[in-house]
């Protein structure tokens, strides 16, 4: 059945497609609800809590990716043991319950009655706890069925989230405007709980999979893979990776605001005096997540051909040159849905690509591939403390420098630009790694071909290693030739080292 799955470009059981739908709604309630939260913290500034610093509303986001990453390792090697079932649960009650919670905790959801402490717990800690048994599931139980296909299906699956970041912001502001906050959450809970609930039934790995159960859970190498930190490759996509949480999401959290200060957005209502093509804010996040689902489905088909980690290193350094000459010059809403759009395509194979990479460096051992749950998780785990105080340190930059951009733009440009440094660095690392295996293979093909060439001085390989070469000498029959000495007649026997007369009376 491995073979076969093996074979095949494409899955034919109609379970691997059901899967990559439950798997596409997954991301759909993970990282999908992250990119939403740039319209859920203009809401809070404008109406719920208009007198917080936008470093603490900035900290409700960067608590859902911190605890969705931290969550990553412990999830991944649960994933490896085939325990999908129970993550998937727990993260459908966690997700959902969070949701619900966020809709009675503001009072009659108006003007300055938001609870910024609970507003924390339920939609920073609480909802990022769901999503974290969501995220890498999502990812990893749809490699299981696409084999041959594993890079455009986390692509697919990855697109759940900017389609969500797309969904979530409208019908959010939307319906904020015609019933309130506290039921616009409401029916955003209701969405979150039944798109939950399809995952639960559809997200099933391969039976075919390899999983690797424990004997012992508390023991250290169970969750902790220490030839993990041995692979260079892997050590600079980690650090790619940290990086790039240090200043990405200081982009979608700051993006509403941004536009505000610009002069091209405007919260409800319209304000007198603003320019006449400007929009409302959250068009430039729609937009941007919109065209993030463009750019993670056609990188993912990209990284089939060209590799992963050379298409993920392509949209870093892309990214960055982005936001250093097209974010700090956008001052009308054209340049403005320009970089919302152009970014947006780029940023979805940023934030798509990990597992792919994650995936590229293990290679097609099936033995290597059985850790991908485990690797990706301990990669994201150790990226959670830059998610978590990037967008923080991106708030704070904006306040002390009183409302100016540009260091937004400076840092998350600068930090994606080192991200992408590091992903070439993976990238010469893997290929040289690779080049040297084939070198070595290579060599020692030509060695049993040309055995003569080996040195004589090293009587090792010359007698032991060259089995081939061993066997066919020790086979070797000797000949024998009669020869007349004398009128005596001598039989010799003669290999090709020596030759041994014998006397014939």
């Amino acid at each position: 059945m491995q073979d076969q799955f093996a074979q095949e470009n494409w899955p034919k059981e109609w379970r691997a497609w059901t899967t990559l739908m439950g798997c596409f709604f997954l991301m759909f309630n993970s990282w999908g609800l992250v990119n939403a939260y740039g319209t859920f913290q203009s809401i809070y500034m404008n109406t719920l809590l208009p007198n917080k610093d936008l470093l603490l509303l900035n900290l409700i986001g960067s608590t859902e990716s911190f605890f969705v990453l931290a969550g990553s390792f412990i999830v991944g090697r649960v994933l490896d043991a085939g325990l999908h079932k129970y993550l998937l649960g727990v993260g459908t009650v966690l997700v959902s319950l969070s949701m619900f919670l966020l809709s009675v905790i503001n009072g009659g959801g108006n003007h300055g009655e938001g609870n910024y402490g609970l507003i924390w717990l339920c939609q920073g800690a609480l909802l990022g706890m769901g999503m974290a048994c969501f995220f890498v599931s999502s990812s990893q139980i749809a490699a299981t069925w696409f084999l041959r296909r594993k890079s455009f299906a986390i692509g697919i699956v990855a697109s759940g989230a900017s389609i969500s970041g797309l969904i979530y912001p409208i019908m959010t502001r939307f319906l904020t405007e015609q019933v309130g906050f506290n039921d616009a959450v409401k029916y955003v809970a209701a969405v979150v709980t039944f798109t939950a609930l399809i995952s639960f039934c559809l997200a099933n790995p391969n039976p075919a999979h390899i999983y690797r159960k424990p004997k012992k859970w508390m023991a250290t190498e169970v969750w902790v893979d220490s030839n993990c930190f041995k692979d260079t490759a892997m050590l600079w996509l980690i650090a790619s990776i940290s990086f790039m949480f240090f200043g990405f999401y200081a982009v979608f959290f700051n993006l509403e605001n941004w536009s505000v200060e610009v002069g091209i957005g405007y919260r409800d209502p319209k304000p007198e005096g603003i320019a006449a093509d400007a929009q409302p804010t959250f068009f430039y996040l729609a937009i941007m997540n919109a065209c993030s689902t463009i750019g993670r489905i056609v990188s993912a088909y990209l990284c089939d051909k060209f590799g992963a980690l050379r298409i993920h290193a392509i949209s870093m350094i892309v990214s960055s040159i982005l936001i250093y000459f097209l974010w700090t010059f956008a001052k009308t809403m054209a340049t403005g849905m320009a970089f919302s759009c152009i970014f947006g395509a780029f940023s979805g194979a940023v934030i798509g690509l990990p597992p792919a990479s994650v995936a590229n460096i293990l290679g097609k051992s099936k033995e290597r591939q059985s850790k991908l749950g485990q690797w990706t998780g301990m990669m994201y785990t150790i990226s959670a403390i830059p998610a978590l105080v990037g967008p923080v340190i991106a708030g704070h930059l904006i306040t002390e420098f009183d409302n100016n951009y540009l260091t937004v733009e400076m840092w998350s440009g600068t930090c994606l630009l080192l991200a992408g440094i590091c992903l070439i660095m993976a990238m010469f690392n893997l290929e040289k790694e690779v080049f040297m295996s084939y070198a070595s293979t290579a060599r020692a093909s030509m060695s049993t071909v040309f055995p003569s060439r080996l040195s004589i001085s090293d009587p090792e390989k010359r007698n032991g290693g060259l089995s081939g070469r061993s066997t066919r000498a020790q086979s070797r029959t000797p000949s024998t030739r009669a020869v007349s000495v004398g009128g005596t007649t001598t039989r010799v026997e003669s290999d090709s080292d020596t030759e041994k007369p014998k006397e014939e009376v």
